[in-house]
């Protein structure tokens, strides 16, 4: 092993320009930072990240290679990582856009190389630089078939001894090459079959099943489709115009609504904790629902808010809230005063969520 040689090492979504040429902009952002954020957190060799590059990321480890074991456990947590996140993506998933629903088909490739390296400064951040770099970068561009695999270049696998054809449950390695600029580069790669990686448990939110009739319900029709009204509604960012009384909404900025995402809401100084839930939906219908066990003087405090396409591409929302408390004397409080406080906000956001939607769209605002 050459101690003076450095690893390249790049992970690369693959279907990320077609995923986001033919899917909603901002939520296709989204599911990809979140995936990039999920292969820097599984980053377990201490790799120094020179760049992020849109749908890959560049790590390198300067003057040092991991051995052969250490390197095959760092692409199989990577790849591990990976699919583990997509398969939580698509058990919670509630937005039916087509980033949300197209979102697990995206795969994975990491490509692995080897070289002295040079450096260079641009703007005070030291990056590799060389011909090596160049080199990495074009076996990314090469004649594999298939969009899930993992390369390593022959001056690597000789560096940490990889023989061949290596072989064991999710690397079954085959040799290959191809030229750039004249100049053959042999590798050896190896295609990774989702089936043979052990995928992280993840928490599945279960959906939610009240069997009582809910104690307020508002109905109101929204001139937008249905989708767009969804969005309107489980995109945080939008809260602060139609929610009223709150003083900060904090969320994770860079993630699709699912359920189980969590976000707070302040209000006069009291944190209050809002988990995204759902329920079964009829045909046609899109539900999104809120749960929270932190709003006084409820004990559990439910909302969901069911979408119904209507025509003319206009759509109906009705708001259903439940809640449940055990005290006799909150019961009380709630029938004298919360139930009506309710009712009377609830109107008021939906008329604001109406104008906000109105202004959005470049529709008339009610009067």
């Amino acid at each position: 092993m050459n101690a003076d040689k450095s690893l390249l090492f790049i992970p690369d979504i693959s279907g990320y320009t077609q995923f986001v040429q033919s899917t909603e902009t901002e939520h296709s952002r989204h599911v990809i930072a979140e995936l990039l954020e999920v292969l820097i957190e599984a980053n377990t060799q201490e790799l120094a990240l020179a760049e992020v590059e849109g749908d890959a990321l560049f790590f390198y480890k300067e003057g040092e290679i991991p051995s052969q074991e250490k390197l095959l456990a760092q692409i199989e947590t990577m790849f591990t990582a990976f699919y583990s996140h997509l398969k939580m993506l698509e058990k919670n998933r509630i937005c039916p856009c087509t980033a949300c629903a197209t979102a697990p088909k995206l795969r994975l490739k990491v490509v692995a190389h080897c070289g002295d390296l040079g450096f260079i400064e641009v703007q005070g951040n030291r990056k590799p630089f060389g011909s090596q770099v160049i080199e990495a970068h074009r076996l990314l561009k090469n004649s594999i078939d298939s969009d899930n695999y993992a390369l390593i270049s022959n001056d690597l696998a000789q560096n940490i001894g990889l023989p061949l054809h290596y072989c064991s449950k999710v690397f079954q390695f085959e040799s290959g090459f191809d030229t750039y600029d004249g100049k053959n580069v042999d590798y050896m790669y190896a295609l990774i079959e989702r089936e043979n990686l052990t995928l992280s448990a993840y928490h599945q939110a279960k959906e939610v099943v009240l069997d009582r009739p809910p104690k307020l319900t508002t109905r109101k029709e929204f001139p937008v489709k249905a989708s767009v009204l969804f969005e309107y509604i489980t995109n945080y960012t939008y809260r602060s115009y139609w929610v009223k009384g709150v003083d900060k909404f904090e969320y994770q900025e860079n993630q699709v609504t699912r359920a189980g995402t969590e976000h707070l809401c302040v209000i006069n100084g009291k944190h209050l904790n809002i988990i995204a839930v759902t329920r079964e939906a009829a045909p046609g219908e899109l539900v999104y629902g809120e749960m929270t066990t932190s709003l006084l003087p409820f004990d559990v405090f439910y909302q969901f808010y069911t979408i119904k396409p209507v025509e003319d591409g206009k759509s109906m929302l009705v708001t259903e809230t439940y809640w449940e408390t055990k005290s006799i004397l909150k019961k009380l409080l709630i029938a004298l005063v919360v139930k009506r406080a309710f009712t009377k906000n609830g109107t008021k956001s939906l008329t604001d969520l109406s104008n906000f939607i109105r202004q959005r769209e470049g529709l008339n605002v009610e009067s």
